[in-house]
């Protein structure tokens, strides 16, 4: 894979988005330093529907210990019912095809709420990744700055000591 090294005007254009026109180095470094370069994240929070809220609320009880517990002490309830106390009457017989059925419903609606659930958090996650991006960019071309100007102040200070004669 070829990397690609940026120019700054790439560098600036990719972290500020609007750089107007022609700027030093002096200018750049402090229009970067002035700029927040995140997004908000929570903005895919706000602007869910009631639909995708429900999605979430849903898949976050049913990814929960309080789901599986409440869900087995159901399972284990429906068929204690039926085998102990209702025998030959019991609505759902020992195969448990009611319970079954019953199930496969709550897997068949449960899934694509959690996946609903999961696009929305990958979504989230893209924003973050991008903001990572562009705050690892920003502190890149800042450190590159900085250790050009640390390069000139020492250079400067040899000439100096150079010209005093070595003091």
């Amino acid at each position: 894979m070829e990397k690609r090294i940026l120019s700054k005007k790439q560098l600036m254009d990719a972290i500020l988005k609007d750089v107007e026109n022609e700027l030093d180095d002096e200018e750049l470094i402090h229009r970067l330093l002035d700029r927040d370069v995140l997004d908000n994240t929570d903005s895919a929070d706000e602007q869910a529907s009631f639909g995708q809220k429900a999605a979430d609320k849903i898949a976050r009880f049913a990814g929960s210990w309080t789901f599986i517990l409440t869900f087995t002490v159901c399972l284990l309830l429906w068929m204690g019912v039926n085998i102990l106390f209702l025998k030959a009457k019991a609505f759902d017989p020992y195969p448990f095809i009611l319970l079954n059925l019953v199930l496969s419903c709550v897997a068949a609606v449960q899934a694509p709420l959690i996946m609903m659930s999961q696009n929305r958090q990958e979504e989230k996650d893209r924003i973050r990744a991008e903001n990572d991006y562009r705050v690892n960019l920003k502190t890149e071309f800042i450190i590159r700055d900085m250790h050009k100007k640390m390069d000139l102040l020492i250079e400067n200070q040899k000439k100096i000591i150079n010209q005093s004669g070595g003091k």
